[in-house]
């Protein structure tokens, strides 16, 4: 008897353990549909640029100094700067790019070497920028996840970074799933998955949009067709997949006062994704930093008060510029 209940229990194990190893691979994960390459997607005034073997999405305008670089968040593209790039080209040299695995950057499934979705080659993509462009030193401006890019550049690269305008920047919370969790990403069920986690973006993107402004209401169509433009890109869904699985916390917090070039921390005042308050103690927390809070703005203030955007931006330039 004990030894029937044992095979019972055996049998029950063995039946669990296939459904746990092979049961994902029989969820089916149908190709995207209506997608197309990105360079069908360009505006007139898009160029593909190469940069350490990746095609880079990339629009310009102004010149001279200073030059600015600007740095979207997670789900946005360089579209999220439209609202400012004429007011920064009147200043000076202005850089606007798509991370990767957004907007219409190349979106790679196979490399040798660095991870082109990693903190370290998005780092090394801002370098490569400079160079491309024969820029030494820069101001970086970035929103949320283009923030810790941009204070992880001015580390590993202080003499290319020479101020920082971080917009309700993503120090003290993100970087991606929690550490203990990220083995199991990495399985070949998960990977087969994936791109269906990722594809949950379609179905949640309107509620992140909404959250990010302090008045969904003033979006605009034109704004939201922004917004889901990236999405109509090849292998996006597997790309942001290789973006989640990369992405590691940045530990910013632990290197604040490393940081000691000037920076201007701008956050919304209603701020529902990354907290306006976090915002607040990371500019008492930085040893050279000033802080503005612009009334009726979520957590893309360049977009939905643009010129109060640029009021703070020019503010703190007079204290560097001549």
């Amino acid at each position: 008897m004990r030894r029937r209940k044992g095979n019972i229990v055996l049998t029950v194990l063995v039946i669990i353990l296939l459904l746990v190893l092979v049961g994902p691979f029989l969820i089916p994960v149908p190709p995207l549909e209506g997608t197309r390459p990105a360079q069908e997607l360009a505006d007139p005034d898009s160029q593909f640029i190469e940069i350490n073997g990746l095609s880079l999405h990339v629009k310009t305008a102004g010149q001279g100094d200073p030059v600015f670089v600007l740095l979207h968040g997670f789900g946005a593209s360089l579209y999220s700067w439209n609202a400012v790039m004429e007011p920064f080209s009147q200043i000076g040299k202005v850089i606007a790019f798509d991370r990767p695995a957004f907007g219409l950057t190349e979106r790679p499934l196979d490399w040798e070497g660095q991870n082109p979705y990693g903190l370290e080659a998005q780092v090394a993509l801002v370098v490569g920028l400079l160079d491309h462009f024969g820029v030494q030193s820069a101001i970086l401006v970035g929103n949320s996840a283009g923030g810790t890019v941009a204070m992880q550049t001015a580390l590993a690269y202080p003499e290319r970074v020479s101020a920082l305008i971080l917009v309700d920047p993503a120090v003290y919370n993100g970087g991606g799933a929690p550490s203990w969790i990220r083995p199991l990403l990495a399985t070949p069920q998960m990977r087969h998955l994936g791109p269906l986690v990722a594809r949950q973006i379609q179905v949640r993107g309107p509620q992140l949009i909404e959250m990010a402004w302090h008045d969904p209401a003033k979006l605009q169509p034109e704004t939201i067709a922004l917004y889901k433009k990236p999405l109509q890109v090849d292998n996006w869904d597997k790309a942001l997949w290789e973006l989640t699985l990369a992405s590691r916390a940045s530990k910013l917090d632990k290197r604040l006062d490393e940081l000691t070039l000037p920076i201007l921390v701008i956050t919304g005042d209603d701020d529902r994704i990354v907290p306006t308050a976090d915002s607040i103690r990371l500019a008492g927390e930085l040893p050279n930093a000033s802080l503005v809070v612009i009334e009726a703005a979520g957590h893309v203030p360049h977009e939905e008060q643009p010129a109060e955007f640029m009021d703070a931006v020019r503010e703190f330039l007079t204290t560097l510029l001549p």
